[in-house]
């Protein structure tokens, strides 16, 4: 293996590296093309759905039963499917209405990798966590881990709104997962994260001890996230990105507050993400009347993606929690002028209130209303704000420098104990 200042193999795995699955796909794209333009092979493990990656990173599909595929989730797949232990485990836990996918993932890469020990130098897990990466490190492998944020912060939100005992009940089985993620990161020796916030969660939440915690910020393309100023803002209009109906996001405390903002103004919102067809969300939205104010839009590229920015007047991260946001910072980049919530890492990644973004308490749907209100009423201080936040992206958040930080991170991975 070459332990030095050299090229590297990388063995990257995303287990759901699909950008639209949610931000850790947007990171398995963008890290892997940076580390790959500072001249390291890289080569991509995924599960399903499996990633889109730039010109020069390869892919090694890891197939699964693919359980939660649309239009047939939770799907009971023909007898002839089921080639190993590993596919009836699968689909065993999920008959049990717990989430495989990590554990399941983590079984198959350690099966992909251990016939390529020699090509290979550093193995990168994006917050997979499952078993099967604990036993790559007993079987020699440097492991790297990122861990976004703590699955914990999830399971406890959710169970926090979740409205019966049944509902409670699903979820636990649901979230059974965490579980093994805690036991596995305890003993990860390379941990990276992205903000201080994640970083005291994890300690905190996961007893991982925090001298083997790294700090690397996620960056954006500044090149592709950029104003467009060509394209005219449309008034009143409101945009947030949520990856995930869950309440985690803040989607139903948003469209409250929306609701608010038009009782004195016009408002309207589009909603980057697909809502459940029985959830809290949909049922906001009819309970509220605001079926012809709220526009929901999936699967758009970033070209689009940065033309809607273009085209909304104010930018919303409403989420209960973050460990960092990567919408919040696309906006920025877009000189969209935020409101965002203190929830989580926003505050240290959006920077301070009233010159890159207005920050409100997160759920607080009075001051979130008060807030867009403010923003939708002065445009010198969108202007502001607008400028001063992409001013803090350019110096700040670059895809180049996580991939930098990440690449020290082998290294130390690598090195002789």
């Amino acid at each position: 293996m070459s332990h030095g200042e050299g090229t590297l193999r990388i063995a990257f795995l995303a287990y759901r590296g699909n950008p639209h699955s949610g931000g850790q796909g947007v990171y398995t794209r963008h890290l892997t093309r940076e580390l790959t333009a500072l001249g390291h092979q890289v080569t991509v493990f995924g599960g399903p759905p499996y990633p889109d990656l730039d010109e020069g990173v390869e892919l090694v599909k890891v197939p699964s039963l693919d359980l939660y595929r649309q239009p047939d989730p939770f799907r009971v797949p023909k007898l002839g499917e089921f080639t190993s232990w590993i596919d009836v485990l699968e689909f065993g836990v999920m008959c049990t209405a717990g989430f495989p996918e990590p554990l399941t993932f983590s079984l198959r890469a350690r099966k992909a990798l251990a016939a390529r020990r020699r090509e290979f130098d550093v193995v990168h897990d994006n917050q997979c966590l499952g078993t099967g990466m604990s036993k790559m490190i007993d079987d020699g492998w440097p492991l790297v881990t990122t861990l976004h944020h703590p699955i914990t912060v999830d399971r406890r939100l959710e169970l926090e709104h979740a409205k019966t005992w049944r509902r409670q009940v699903t979820l636990r089985r649901w979230y059974g997962f965490v579980r093994m993620q805690v036991r596995v990161a305890r003993k990860l020796p390379t941990v990276l994260t992205v903000s201080e916030s994640s970083r005291a969660d994890i300690v905190e939440q996961m007893g991982v001890p925090p001298e083997r915690l790294s700090i690397v910020h996620v960056g954006v393309d500044t090149t592709q996230f950029r104003p467009l100023p060509h394209i005219a803002r449309v008034p009143g209009r409101l945009m947030t990105t949520a990856s995930a109906d869950v309440p985690l996001k803040g989607l139903v405390p948003l469209l409250e507050a929306v609701a608010k903002v038009r009782t004195e103004r016009h408002a309207e919102l589009v909603v980057i993400g697909k809502p459940r067809a029985e959830s809290r969300v949909a049922e906001t939205i009819e309970r509220l009347g605001l079926e012809g104010a709220v526009t929901f839009v999936n699967g758009v590229s970033d070209q689009r993606l940065v033309e809607l920015y273009a085209e909304a007047e104010v930018a919303v991260v409403p989420s209960l929690y973050e460990g960092f946001s990567l919408p919040a910072i696309e906006a920025m980049a877009c000189g969209v002028p935020l409101v965002a919530t203190t929830g989580g890492a926003l505050p240290e990644v959006v920077g301070r209130d009233g010159d890159t973004a207005l920050l409100v308490p997160p759920g607080d749907v009075g001051a979130l209303a008060t807030a867009l209100g403010r923003a939708l009423d002065d445009a010198a201080l969108r202007s502001r704000i607008g400028e001063g936040g992409r001013a803090r992206v350019n110096e700040r958040f670059t895809w180049r420098a996580t991939a930098q930080g990440t690449v020290e991170a082998y290294r130390r991975a690598m090195a002789p104990c």
